[in-house]
């Protein structure tokens, strides 16, 4: 399925792990407030969160990141943002977060899907099932 359960040990030299997470409709979250400030902006626009907690290190969050901006770009009813859990520990620790990537599906700031591991069919299927729940709810 793809996904990461702990951190590799670092041999000093990072420059192999870094990854753009942000691309496309991505919104890459770095700090709890701007986390607060996107979900606002998405319960005042009516849309729904997908968010993507990943690693820099992790392989799996690298191969599912161009899918995912991929995703964020034919789907701009949906609000798409990406936390690195290195970067927002203490906040990723929250969410409980056991491996990555971990998805979460937020309507208003609470979750209504999940998906663990670099599944790109089951995130698919999980979007278009949410993009076609916000469709239905509009009519």
């Amino acid at each position: 399925m793809g996904l990461c359960c702990s951190k590799p040990r670092n041999d000093g030299d990072d420059s192999d792990h870094h990854v753009e997470f942000a691309g496309g409709n991505v919104h890459l979250i770095t700090t709890k407030q701007s986390w607060d400030e996107k979900l606002s902006e998405a319960s005042r626009d009516g849309k729904i969160v997908v968010a993507n907690f990943s690693a820099s290190w992790c392989g799996p969050c690298r191969v599912i990141a161009t899918f995912y901006s991929e995703l964020s770009e034919k789907y701009p009813v949906l609000m798409f943002l990406t936390v690195d859990v290195d970067e927002l520990t203490e906040f990723s620790t929250s969410w409980d977060i056991k491996a990555t990537p971990t998805f979460f599906f937020l309507r208003d700031g609470q979750q209504v899907e999940k998906l663990v591991g670099a599944n790109k069919p089951e995130l698919q299927k999980k979007v278009i099932a949410i993009v076609n729940s916000v469709a239905t709810s509009q009519k």
